[in-house]
């Protein structure tokens, strides 16, 4: 089955005032619809064109080298954003998650403070358009950011948490305002979502 573009979770204006309806109609409607058409197309034929987007990923290496290129960028771009959504909230952002994943968090980077420290470092210091993740890398938390729509799955890690740097993110409420972008995104992540995606990837 062809790649779909999800229903946001959510209506366009539920994140306001920390993202802004029109980036957000813009973004998914315009952006992750591109992804969707763009990796379809690419993959329509093979037979990749019915299996997962992580799968397809993970497996880069073994699509046909002509097709590579668009699929790393489209699929990637599907998968990141797929996530984004999900791991986005009306409700979210308050205090920072519990259980097992701040016990990881803290054995991990010493605390929720650092870790987001490192998320903000990673999305500011991003040249062009990219990413700054979370990830399970099979063993342990890392964090680290990627270029343009690379994805974890590309290096089998699991993203638990990915903040979207490219300016179509953000650029219609904050301008060139990158870091102020960044801060503000913490009041709307989805804790119960991103402790979900741990508890599925480190029992895995």
């Amino acid at each position: 089955m062809a790649f779909e573009l999800p229903d946001l979770p959510y209506p366009y204006d539920a994140l306001e005032p920390h993202i802004d309806e029109a980036t957000m109609r813009v973004h998914h409607d315009a952006h992750h619809k591109a992804y969707v058409d763009n990796a379809n197309a690419a993959l329509a034929g093979t037979e990749w064109a019915d299996r997962p987007v992580e799968q397809v990923l993970a497996d880069l290496e073994l699509i046909p080298e002509e097709k590579r290129t668009a699929v790393r960028n489209n699929a990637g771009g599907h998968a990141n954003h797929t996530l984004f959504w999900q791991i986005m909230s009306p409700e979210g952002g308050g205090a920072p998650p519990g259980g097992a994943l701040a016990e990881a968090i803290e054995a991990t980077f010493g605390g929720f403070e650092q870790l987001k420290a490192a998320l903000i470092d990673g999305g500011v210091k991003r040249f062009g358009s990219g990413w700054s993740w979370l990830v399970w890398d099979g063993t342990a938390l890392a964090a680290y950011s990627t270029p343009n729509q690379d994805s974890p799955w590309l290096q089998s890690d699991t993203p638990l948490l990915g903040i979207d740097v490219w300016e179509h993110a953000y650029y219609l409420k904050y301008q060139n305002k990158r870091p102020a972008y960044l801060e503000a995104w913490w009041n709307v992540v989805n804790w119960p979502e991103v402790e979900r995606r741990y508890a599925d990837a480190s029992a895995s």
